[in-house]
C-alpha cells in the first residue's frame, strides 16, 4: 500500500487530510502524507493526527514501512488508534520542519564550500554536520563559516526537478555521497538545485531561497579517522 509524498512536491506544505490505510505494529500507514520519513540523514517529522471525533494524536516520529512503499506514523504510547478508512486531518510541528529544512538546505551549500566527497552526516534542529573523504588539511572553521553565509546571502532559488535512472547513471559527477546512494529502481530520481551554486539528487525537503536559512557558523573541524574530517555546523 503505497502513500503519496506531498512533501516531495511541496516542503511548505504543513497540514492535509489523509485516510487511513492501516494500522501496524510499527505505526499507521496512511495514503497520503505531509509528514517526512526519517532518512538520508534527516530526522522523521513530528506533528499531531486529528481523528474524525476529534481526538488528537502525537506523532513522535515518521518512517517507511519495510516495503518502502509506506509511510508509518509513530504515536506516542497510549493514545487510541484510527481505524481502517478512517479520514484524519495531519499537521507538521512546523517550526521544528522548518529548523531542518534550513539546515538541509545550508549543508548543500557546504559540500560546495569543501567539494570533496561527502561520507556521511546528519541534520538537526538548527545545527547538522557533514562528514568528508579529506587527508590532512588546515581547515579554517572561520574562512568556511564567511565562504558560507557568501553564498547564503546570495538567496539564491532553490528548486527541484525530476531526471531518469538512466540519466544519473550518466551523470555520476551529480552524486557527492559515498555511503547515502540516491534512491533508484523506481525510474526516475529528484534533483535539488541551487540557482548557479549546487545541483545534487536528494529526497529531503529544502527552503526555497538560501536566505531563509539565516546566518550559519561553523562549531569545529573533528578529525575522524585517517582521511575522514567532521564538519558541524548551526544556525545563528
Amino acid at each position: 500500500m503505497k502513500t503519496e509524498l506531498l512533501f516531495r512536491d511541496d516542503a511548505y506544505l504543513r497540514d492535509a487530510t489523509a485516510r487511513v490505510l492501516a494500522v501496524e505494529e510499527g505505526g499507521i500507514r496512511l495514503d497520503r502524507t505531509v509528514f517526512y520519513a526519517q532518512g538520508g540523514g534527516q530526522p522523521g517529522d513530528q506533528g499531531t493526527i486529528t481523528r474524525e471525533d476529534g481526538s488528537v494524536l502525537t506523532v513522535a516520529n515518521t518512517v517507511y514501512a519495510a516495503d518502502r512503499l509506506g509511510i508509518l506514523h509513530q504515536t506516542a504510547p497510549g493514545q487510541p488508534l484510527p481505524t481502517v478508512g478512517e479520514m484524519v486531518a495531519l499537521a507538521l510541528d512546523w517550526p521544528l520542519r522548518f529548523a531542518r529544512m534550513r539546515v538541509h538546505t545550508a549543508l548543500h551549500l557546504l559540500s560546495v564550500v569543501l567539494p570533496y566527497p561527502v561520507t556521511g552526516g546528519a541534520i538537526g534542529d538548527g545545527e547538522g554536520r557533514l562528514d568528508f573523504d579529506l587527508p590532512e588539511a588546515n581547515l579554517d572553521k572561520d574562512v568556511i563559516t564567511e565562504k558560507l553565509n557568501a553564498m547564503i546571502r546570495t538567496d539564491a532559488e532553490v528548486t527541484e526537478r525530476w531526471i531518469t535512472d538512466e540519466e544519473l547513471l550518466a551523470n555520476p559527477g551529480l552524486v557527492k555521497t559515498m555511503s547515502v546512494k540516491p534512491p533508484m529502481g523506481s525510474g526516475r530520481v529528484r534533483l535539488v538545485e541551487i540557482a548557479g551554486l549546487d545541483l545534487q539528487p536528494c529526497g529531503g525537503t529544502h527552503v526555497r531561497r538560501t536566505g531563509e536559512i539565516g546566518e550559519a557558523v561553523v562549531r569545529n573541524v573533528e578529525k575522524k579517522g585517517k582521511q575522514n574530517r567532521r564538519v558541524r555546523i548551526a544556525l545563528v
